[in-house]
């Protein structure tokens, strides 16, 4: 694998400097003002307190990889949203469902084969390399199903949560197609989106908790 490889994938993006891409670069700071905030929210919930950390490092890998635009550098970006993934799912398999440690991680672990299905169905899609992201909003959808009737106030925090995502991928997914009109394209608005929704998790996860009794 080539690690420095030079990757040109946003609209924004006109040249290798350091600075092309000076709006996508700039909004990674959303991820960071929502893990500050949430950090400050979790006091108490060491799993909370985990994805605020996971949430101020995609936040950094993703400044990394747009500044820098290199293999290293995705792979930098790419790591802590799964990160967030499977921690989040772990925490509500553990946490709401009430499984077991063991039990809670191997669902998690089951994430891997429910993206290996669907991420080839995506990319059916027009959507491009956002297939990638899409099985997500339809797991969060699932499980707000799943927990409609047994945890109706989280179901509707995921489903908020979802919309959320798909309007991310929306922006994500017209970065390019849009260039022409938008030069510095629309990929900025997955960041500041994504930073809300990945926020706006930790809080769903937070007023269960609560409303649990801690």
């Amino acid at each position: 694998m080539e690690l420095t490889r030079a990757i040109d994938a946003y609209c924004e993006r006109i040249d290798a400097g350091y600075w092309a891409e000076p709006v996508n670069a700039v909004t990674n700071a959303a991820f960071l003002l929502a893990a500050v905030v949430m950090w400050h929210r979790s006091a108490g919930l060491p799993l909370a307190r985990l994805l605020a950390v996971i949430l101020g490092m995609i936040g950094l890998g993703s400044y990394l990889f747009h500044t820098h635009a290199q293999v290293w550098s995705a792979i930098a970006d790419v790591v802590p949203i799964l990160g967030f993934i499977l921690v989040y799912i772990f925490a509500i398999n553990r946490d709401v469902w009430g499984f077991g440690t063991w039990g809670a991680l191997g669902l998690t672990a089951l994430f891997f084969p429910y993206a290996a299905l669907t991420v080839p169905v995506f990319q059916l899609l027009p959507i491009g390399a956002s297939a990638g992201y899409a099985p997500v909003p339809l797991l969060i959808l699932i499980y707000a199903v799943l927990l409609r009737r047994r945890e109706p106030a989280l179901a509707r925090g995921f489903v908020i949560g979802a919309l959320i995502l798909i309007a991310s991928l929306a922006a994500r997914t017209l970065d390019e197609p849009l260039c022409a009109l938008i030069p510095m394209g629309t990929h900025f608005g997955w960041h500041i989106l994504n930073a809300i929704m990945l926020g706006w998790m930790i809080e769903v996860f937070l007023r269960h908790r609560a409303r649990q009794g801690g």
